[in-house]
């Protein structure tokens, strides 16, 4: 039985399609405008819309305390806090830091981009039609994170990295062993979330292909 659809003028779907639109303005800028004008200027041109996308993200950590998604508030908090120590904590307090201004940054946007905008739009095709989110979004949204994933915590952890000693030399050795800190906790991080993903996609597979299966036989 198909799933009754939320109205796409609801809250939540704005929130996810508004979201998409968000990163696919970055997206559009890493493509047509990094060509043109190149490292640093890019990270300058840039460094505040897409703190001002991320931090929108605040609102997913609403959502999932007031019950309104189903995401777990300790992982949806971790992966929130993890993006938000990167936008500001360096593109706005230490945009000094010689990883802003690599291809790092470059590869950093790629990866976040394409695997919101893959996500939000999956998120709200799910809300808004009844017959769920199309098969194109499923399999991207399944597949890409092969790539994107590790790419998005190479490029977030080489960033990272490069602000240490920026931090202690401009502030103090607090922060900079705050960056490390938070170094550190990608080493569990990493391996569960991925394997999560993982397994995730091992079900979302078999689902479709049952899915192919049934329609062949009617």
């Amino acid at each position: 039985m198909a799933k009754q659809p939320v109205s796409v003028f609801s809250p939540l779907p704005q929130y996810n399609l508004l979201s998409a639109c968000g990163w696919g303005y970055i997206l559009y800028n890493v493509i047509t405008v990094f060509p043109m004008v190149g490292q640093p200027q890019f990270f300058e041109q840039t460094k505040d819309t897409v703190t001002i996308v991320q931090c929108f993200a605040i609102i997913e950590i609403v959502n999932s305390l007031l019950g309104i998604v189903r995401s777990p508030i300790v992982t949806t908090v971790a992966q929130v806090a993890s993006r938000l120590l990167v936008v500001v904590g360096i593109f706005q307090y230490l945009p000094e830091a010689p990883g802003t201004e690599s291809y790092a940054y470059i590869t950093l946007l790629l990866a976040w981009s394409i695997t919101e905008i893959v996500r939000y739009l999956y998120y709200f095709c799910m809300l808004v039609y009844a017959e769920g989110t199309p098969t194109i979004l499923i399999l991207l949204r399944y597949n890409l994170f092969w790539v994107l994933y590790p790419t998005g915590v190479a490029s977030e952890l080489f960033i990272i990295y490069s602000a240490l000693s920026v931090a202690e030399t401009k502030y103090s050795p607090l922060y900079k062993w705050v960056l490390i800190g938070s170094m550190i906790t990608y080493l569990p991080g990493l391996p569960t979330l991925f394997l999560h993903m993982v397994a995730q996609r091992k079900k979302v597979m078999k689902s479709l292909r049952e899915d192919a299966s049934k329609k062949k036989k009617n």
